[in-house]
């Protein structure tokens, strides 16, 4: 058990903490991206001119000083957009353009949000905002209402405004996230919790995987799937039938995934991987990215010599897919189901007393299921 005490974000955690010194750039958020257009379009209602940058305090206490991209008026709307900076996280939205246009709303209505071109809209119970609403999330939402409140208390204006956020690519750029599945139909999430997006942490993924998992809890499923990829994704799909919406593309998070269902739990979770990865789960780690977890083909090996299999070949084996091979298609049954059922383990070893009914899913390259093994 070479990797059992590695938490779900392995070495990330690490980089967040400042145990190790890292070089990466950290970004900023959608949210904190439309705070700063939303600020600078209503400093130019106020003022007439549209500042070069705006800067914003973020709920982790940085500050960010954002170049304005973008600056348009009719002299009734206000729009100003930011390029969002994603630092030297792998980010769906790096590079796109967040725009929020102010406009003057009716007294005492305060400060309204309307979801523009490219920004989606709830349409399934679950999420943090109610159906109908634009996916605007809560945060990000009230770090437009502190930087209004304080611009319009150094410059005396008025709050009674809508907040319309766009993004002009963003229901091209939604197809490349979890919305469509998540019922957030036409465009990007504004998100954001801590208003920075911190480098190789998949902050954003994991966020995904929390909400896919609030929309099942709303909808109440009583069976959904976490798969690492694809290939898995299909199999345990049409093995179980079942629909997309249950489906959650935890990618290399299992830990993050099962960390959450252990607060959230719903009654029957199935976890679907292909074959490296499930070794590396049946060993112990629950983060199964090839940076923060390898196979231990040692251990791999004893395990392979105590079901007469054989140890050494195995033990010198460089790949998962060796392995396959090794054994050949008579004895791959003995090795699968033994990994899914110590996979199995090391899952209920995170859920804890959760009553979760667990399963575990082993699949090959080719989409067929190898192994699997299910609590009864």
């Amino acid at each position: 058990m070479r990797y059992r005490f590695l938490n779900d974000y392995g070495l990330v955690y690490n980089i967040m903490n400042s145990r190790i010194k890292t070089t990466l750039r950290f970004g900023w958020t959608t949210g904190t991206c439309a705070t700063a257009a939303a600020a600078a379009a209503y400093q130019a209602m106020l003022t007439g001119a549209f500042p070069e940058k705006m800067r914003v305090e973020t709920p982790s206490g940085k500050l960010a000083d954002l170049a304005i991209s973008y600056s348009d008026s009719d002299g009734v709307a206000y729009t100003a957009g930011v390029i969002k900076d994603a630092g030297d996280d792998p980010d769906v939205t790096h590079g796109a353009e967040i725009r929020a246009t102010i406009a003057k709303n009716k007294t005492g209505a305060g400060i309204a949000f309307i979801g523009g071109v490219g920004v989606g809209q709830v349409t399934r119970a679950g999420l943090p905002i109610p159906v109908g609403a634009p996916a605007i999330n809560p945060v990000p939402r009230q770090m437009m209402h502190d930087a209004i409140n304080n611009l319009a208390a150094e410059l005396g204006g008025s709050t009674d405004i809508t907040i319309t956020i766009s993004v002009p690519k963003g229901a091209e750029l939604a197809q490349k996230t979890w919305n469509p599945r998540l019922g957030i139909e036409g465009g990007i999430s504004i998100l954001g919790t801590s208003g920075v997006v911190r480098p190789f942490s998949c902050s954003a993924w994991i966020a995904s995987i929390h909400q896919g998992i609030d929309v099942a809890v709303a909808g109440n499923f009583t069976h959904i799937a976490g798969a690492t990829g694809s290939t898995s994704e299909s199999a345990v799909k049409a093995r179980y039938e079942l629909p997309d919406v249950a489906l959650i593309d935890m990618g290399d998070f299992v830990g993050g995934m099962l960390k959450y269902l252990r607060r959230h739990p719903l009654p029957r979770v199935s976890v679907a991987g292909g074959f490296g990865k499930m070794i590396k789960l049946a060993q112990g780690a629950i983060d199964l990215h090839s940076q923060r977890s390898q196979i231990d083909f040692g251990a791999l090996g004893t395990l392979a010599g105590e079901l007469d299999l054989p140890e050494t070949a195995i033990t010198n084996a460089n790949t998962a897919l060796e392995v396959l091979e090794i054994l050949g298609a008579k004895n791959q049954h003995i090795l699968t189901e033994a990994i899914a059922a110590a996979a199995l383990k090391t899952c209920r070893q995170v859920l804890g007393k959760s009553a979760v009914r667990l399963g575990v899913v082993l699949v090959n390259r080719n989409g067929d299921i190898i192994a699997e093994k299910d609590e009864t």
